[in-house]
């Protein structure tokens, strides 16, 4: 039994570090080009397993090619459960990622990731029904984490919603999941006609958004609950999404308080941006106690 099962986008990030974005038409020089692994998938698998090693199971596709075959090395070695990621006949997916003062822009190519399909699964729905706690986002199709959300309820498996990239289906999601956790701009996507406010307490205890810097706000039935952002030196912000979310589902577990959650998974993404890559970056639990002021009362092992 896996506390935690990921299902989600397998990827090949490749990064290129400029110091210039160039104009329609215009070509310019690179500082530095990497092939490093990705997906929001698979991120938020390694960012768990990072902090409770073996305890993550991963479901998903990959392409019938290098990196495919690189990617699943990459999980194994990072001890994130993945037997049952799929092999599919299509390129596996890619990011386009360029870093840019310190920020990133990112262009996917979903390839093999949009091919997840819940037909023939078996053992899969038997490694879901054993978890604690599911985690989706939104690069692969729709119909799959509908399916898994509606499984997940039936089955009363508590269930984390990363809506990323947003999507117009998302709010079909809502009554399925337990946490969602948009960014500010998914927030606005998915409600383009209401405030932040608004939004927040009309899914007290499950809408929890994250604002970059100005840090992460959710409804507790009684007031908003503001947990500050952690100043800095930014090195790259690929994947301090995706460490937030693999540090808020293990928490969760861990029976921490939805702020409590939060708290730590600030801190996580915080130090996964002092590092480049979206997996380079992510820390382990034995780093957050080094870094920061430890909170007996988490009792996180």
């Amino acid at each position: 039994m896996k506390e935690i099962t990921v299902i989600g986008s397998i990827s090949m990030d490749l990064v290129t570090t400029t110091k210039q974005i160039p104009e329609s038409g215009e070509t310019v020089f690179g500082e530095k080009f990497t092939m490093v692994p990705g997906g929001k998938g698979a991120n938020q698998a390694v960012a768990i397993s990072k902090l409770a090693a073996g305890e993550v199971a991963l479901l998903g596709a990959v392409g019938e090619d290098a990196f495919g075959k690189d990617l699943i090395s990459n999980l194994k070695n990072n001890l994130v459960f993945s037997d049952n990621v799929g092999t599919v006949p299509y390129p596996t997916g890619i990011s386009q990622i360029t870093i840019y003062d310190n920020d990133n822009r990112i262009v996917i190519v979903p390839g093999a990731n949009n091919k997840v399909d819940t037909t023939n699964w078996a053992k899969e729905w038997e490694i879901i029904k054993n978890s604690r706690l599911v985690i989706l986002q939104n690069e692969i199709p729709h119909k799959v984490n509908m399916k898994i959300a509606k499984f997940c309820k039936k089955h009363k498996i508590q269930l984390l919603y990363n809506p990323a990239p947003a999507r117009k289906t998302d709010l079909e999601m809502l009554d399925f999941v337990d946490y969602i956790t948009p960014n500010e701009h998914e927030f606005k996507d998915i409600f383009p006609n209401k405030s932040l406010e608004e939004g927040l307490k009309s899914y007290p205890n499950k809408l929890i958004i994250t604002l970059g810097v100005k840090g992460v706000a959710f409804y507790d039935g009684t007031k908003i609950q503001h947990v500050s952002a952690i100043p800095a030196d930014v090195v790259d912000t690929t994947g301090a999404g995706d460490t937030f979310n693999g540090a808020f589902g293990f928490a969760i577990t861990r029976a921490l308080s939805i702020k409590e959650a939060i708290e730590f998974a600030v801190i996580a993404s915080h130090l996964s941006v002092q590092k480049f890559g979206a997996q380079g970056g992510m820390p382990t639990l034995r780093e957050i106690k080094e870094h920061y002021k430890y909170e007996k009362k988490w009792n996180l092992k």
